[in-house]
C-alpha cells in the first residue's frame, strides 16, 4: 500500500509540476512570428442609429470561434469576441472596437482594430495578452466575408498577427 501511494503521489508531482518545468512560459510559443487564423462569427445586433443626411452610426457584438489555418498551434479551436462601432457616411463607411481571441487553454489575445466597413477589412494592434500570450506586441490584417441574408448574421474572418514576445 505505502508503494502504491507513493507511487500516485509521485505521479501527481510530476504532473502538476514537471509540465511547468519544462515548459518556457509562452506554451513552446516561439518568441517571434505570425498567427494565421479564420474566426466564424455571428453578430448579436447590430444597434442602429439612423441620423440625418445620410449618416448612421451604430455598434453591435460578434462572438465565435477561432480556427488556426495550420490545424493546431495559437488560437486553434478558441472563443472569441468582438464589440464594434461603427459610422457610415455619405461617402463611406468605417468601425472600430475591441477584442479577444483565445485558445483552448484559455489563454487570450486582446486587440483593438479599426478597419473600412465597405471593404470588410482592417488592421488588428495586439494590446495584451494572457497566459502564453503575456506581454505580447504586434499587428496584422483581417478581412471579412459579407454575411448575406439567408446567414442569420453568421460570417467568416481571416487574420493574422504578426507579434513578439517578451
Amino acid at each position: 500500500m505505502k508503494r502504491t501511494m507513493g507511487f500516485l503521489f509521485a505521479s501527481l508531482f510530476l504532473a502538476s509540476f514537471g509540465t511547468a518545468a519544462l515548459a518556457d512560459h509562452h506554451g513552446h510559443l516561439p518568441k517571434s512570428g505570425t498567427i494565421s487564423w479564420v474566426t466564424g462569427w455571428i453578430f448579436e445586433g447590430p444597434e442602429l442609429a439612423p441620423q440625418a443626411d445620410g449618416y448612421v452610426i451604430g455598434h453591435a457584438q460578434a462572438v465565435g470561434a477561432t480556427f488556426n489555418v495550420n490545424g493546431s498551434g495559437p488560437l486553434h479551436e478558441g472563443r472569441a469576441t468582438c464589440v464594434v462601432t461603427f459610422i457610415a457616411t455619405p461617402d463611406g463607411a468605417t468601425n472600430k472596437g475591441n477584442c479577444f481571441f483565445g485558445d483552448q487553454d484559455g489563454d487570450r489575445i486582446f486587440t483593438s482594430f479599426t478597419g473600412d466597413a465597405a471593404a470588410n477589412k482592417g488592421t488588428n494592434t495586439i494590446v495584451g495578452g494572457t497566459g502564453k500570450y503575456a506581454g505580447i506586441t504586434g499587428s496584422g490584417p483581417w478581412e471579412c466575408d459579407a454575411s448575406a441574408p439567408a446567414d442569420n448574421g453568421g460570417f467568416n474572418c481571416r487574420q493574422s498577427l504578426t507579434y513578439e514576445l517578451p
